[in-house]
């Protein structure tokens, strides 16, 4: 018989994963380090250019604490300015939904899989995403840091919280997409027996696998394939992504 546990809830990640927003945010980024003194151009501004680089999906307040270690005061005002830069361009641009995931999103549900996305942004910022998505009805739960304690990605807690809210029964029957190492770190340790990393986003496969990665794979689009088939197991990485 066999020992796969069937997968009862999807964690979507938002930036980089269901929308392609990576320029909006790095723009946002590069604005709210700005305002503080870190002026472009300079070895400082690239020092922390990267460190957003590395720390994509992670709570964006804590990002910004590891730029301004020790300051939480300036952390807090490049937050600020983030959100509002972030939001700004939303009402400017809007979103752009990655190819398939409208398709993804109807074929999950229809399997009665459940769905919850997640997210670094503050819940503010996530009302916001979601009102101009306009996914109501299409989708379980949505999650930032604030829902589950305050704790954001690498940690487990908003899977895990979802886990809770939705009422499933074995953390194994949860299967995880994203784009960034901290995505891949927060699955394995919820525990999820589906960890993907989709090469859409902020982090290369290499970081992905490093973050404990279960498969790779191109777009979101395959990830309802490697949900509702049979053969989980950890090895089956397509070929394209190899």
């Amino acid at each position: 018989m066999s020992d796969v546990v069937p997968i009862q809830l999807a964690c979507l990640d938002l930036a980089g994963t269901t929308v392609g927003d990576i320029d909006m945010v790095e723009r946002a980024f590069a604005e709210a380090i700005a305002t503080q003194g870190i002026v472009p151009g300079t070895g400082a501004y690239a020092r922390a250019m990267v460190h957003v680089h590395r720390s994509r999906g992670c709570p964006k307040i804590d990002v910004f604490r590891g730029i301004f270690p020790g300051n939480e005061a300036q952390a807090q005002a490049a937050n600020l300015t983030f959100e509002r830069s972030y939001e700004g361009a939303l009402e400017r641009a809007g979103l752009v939904v990655m190819p398939g995931v409208i398709e993804v999103i109807d074929k999950l549900r229809g399997s009665g899989i459940k769905l919850a996305l997640i997210t670094g942004f503050s819940r503010t910022t996530m009302s916001r995403v979601l009102s101009v998505l306009g996914w109501d009805g299409k989708i379980d739960l949505a999650i930032c840091p604030e829902d589950a304690g305050g704790r954001g990605r690498p940690w487990p807690d908003m899977v895990l919280h979802a886990i809770l809210r939705l009422g499933i029964e074995d953390v194994r029957q949860v299967a995880l997409i994203g784009d960034s190492e901290s995505d891949m770190l927060c699955g394995r340790r919820a525990g999820a027996s589906i960890v993907a990393g989709v090469m859409t986003g902020a982090h290369s496969r290499e970081r992905l696998l490093k973050g404990g990665a279960t498969h790779i794979l191109d777009s979101i689009a395959d990830f309802p394939s490697l949900i509702l088939t049979d053969d989980v197991a950890p090895d089956h990485i397509p070929a394209s992504a190899r």
